[in-house]
């Protein structure tokens, strides 16, 4: 298969990661975007570009007409989905492969296989991976949660059938609200994936969210690149990632990567993906899914493996062969990153958006910035909110998080408020250093940082407002940038205090 002239399915930071790699490979790069991108960074970078359409995702990156077509305009023969919009998208793979494409990343097959949440689970039971005890097949009648939620107990999760990316996920602690959050589940199920099927499994809690990157040929070849702890969550989503996990020792570390590569074999996994397990407390491990794609948090494995997954990713798709085995790397170090995700967390991680000003990005030895921000671009609210990645590297976890910390509180967005804060403070927190958190325990931290009473709707409104003109106000009248990670030091040091 060909692909000398890559199309990049997407936009933003993994639109410019992975033309960065074309370019390196002396491949061709093509760009898409929607009008409110025409002036984005991966438009300017690629070889060529093409304009899909209004801001609306589904007119414009999820049309996967619009996508072949701008494909066949300008002479591009694969098609790299980067991550989200279509990557995991069985029906636009299979269409893009019948257009005579390469589809960079798994086969439509073996999307369906492991997106299909249940069939999922059934072929993790029959690769011999341990699986959350719950429903065997989806469900819509509350007599049949009911009799399931009666054999594995409370507190128990109800997951959409056809959900992803920490969405369509609701916590049961009690019988007596079993119906209502059926209710709520399965209408947040139908709006979100077209379907309101939900599935049941046991809630395990305190548990560790720990996953196995994964590489595969689609020729029943695979290997595994190491684990990535994800604990540290808000909403089901991942806020910080590291590698190796501080939680798993070299016994799990072997069993869960044979249980990963086991998986990937049994649906001849093509491309860079990972296997996502649940981690109790007595490092028992359980399969959660599989994310059939090149993860957010891939950054981190290349520092510690000096393995370019993305690079990976082209050469499996054109060759159709595993680019080396399993002993091709030796991990080292410690690798730690942040998702700077344009909300704020002291207001329940509430989205921000605005011009980008006074931009500084960190720099130094083992500091890595992944975005496609520039200066004067305007954070919209089409898109996700994830707008960089700080990704970092030191000899050892101590010293990879002293270094994050420090290129946190360099990195400056202007007016924008960000997750950046969060770094400089968990890396005081004793917690934290200590690795002693769960998937839970991230958002009680947060707001412990800042007891504010609650406000009424109408009252947060005002206070926003009023924050908004006083700011703009004080940039007339004296135009300085915001200081490092947009928190005083002074700041900073209280809430360190605060936190011993």
């Amino acid at each position: 298969m060909s692909a000398d002239t890559v199309l990049i399915a997407n936009r933003g930071e993994i639109a410019v990661r992975v033309i960065r790699a074309c370019r390196e490979t002396g491949r061709r790069a093509v760009a898409v975007y929607s009008e409110v991108d025409r002036d984005a960074l991966h438009v300017r970078l690629a070889d060529e570009a093409v304009c899909l359409g209004p801001p609306a995702p589904q007119a414009s990156y999820l049309d996967v007409q619009k996508i072949i077509a701008a494909a066949r305009r300008t002479g591009a023969d694969a098609v790299h989905p980067g991550y989200g919009f279509l990557a995991e998208n069985a029906a636009a793979a299979q269409a893009i492969e019948d257009s005579g494409l390469t589809w960079i990343g798994p086969s439509p097959a073996s999307i369906a296989a492991v997106g299909d949440k249940l069939r999922a689970r059934q072929l993790a039971r029959e690769a011999k991976v341990p699986v959350i005890p719950g429903s065997s097949e989806s469900l819509v009648e509350r007599a049949a949660v009911e009799q399931v939620a009666r054999q594995i107990g409370y507190p128990l999760l109800l997951k959409a059938v056809g959900g992803g990316g920490g969405r369509g996920i609701r916590l049961v602690e009690q019988a007596s609200t079993l119906a209502s959050d059926l209710e709520r589940a399965m209408g947040e199920a139908q709006s979100a994936f077209g379907q309101g099927a939900v599935y049941v499994e046991r809630f395990v809690s305190p548990g560790r969210h720990i996953e196995v990157q994964i590489l595969g040929d689609g020729q029943g070849n695979a290997i595994h690149l190491g684990e990535r702890e994800c604990s540290l969550q808000r909403r089901q989503q991942k806020v910080v990632e590291e590698t190796p996990s501080p939680f798993v020792d070299p016994e799990l570390r072997e069993r869960m990567g044979a249980a990963a590569v086991a998986l990937a074999k049994a649906v001849h996994y093509r491309g860079a993906g990972t296997v996502e397990f649940l981690v109790d407390p007595e490092r028992r491990f359980y399969f959660l899914e599989v994310n059939a794609r090149l993860q957010v948090e891939h950054p981190i494995t290349e520092q510690v493996t000096g393995i370019d997954l993305v690079r990976a990713q082209l050469e499996i798709a054109e060759r159709g062969a595993m680019p080396f085995g399993q002993d091709a790397w030796q991990p080292r170090g410690h690798a730690i990153e942040l998702r700077v995700n344009a909300e704020d967390p002291l207001r329940g991680f509430a989205p921000s958006t605005g011009l980008v000003t006074g931009l500084r990005l960190p720099a130094g030895p083992f500091v890595r910035v992944d975005t496609a921000l520039q200066e004067g671009d305007e954070v919209t609210p089409y898109y996700d909110s994830l707008i960089a990645k700080l990704a970092v590297w030191g000899r050892d976890r101590a010293e990879a998080v002293e270094r994050w910390a420090a290129a946190a509180a360099a990195f400056s967005l202007g007016s924008v408020s960000t997750t950046l804060p969060l770094a400089p403070i968990l890396a005081a927190d004793a917690e934290f250093q200590a690795a002693e958190f769960h998937t839970g325990w991230l958002v009680p931290w947060v707001k412990a940082l800042s007891p504010e009473p609650e406000l009424s709707e109408a009252q947060r409104q005002a206070v926003a407002i009023a924050a908004a003109l006083a700011a703009h106000d004080l940039r007339a009248a004296r135009p300085v940038a915001d200081p490092p990670g947009g928190l005083s030091p002074w700041v900073l040091a209280a809430r360190r205090k605060q936190l011993r």
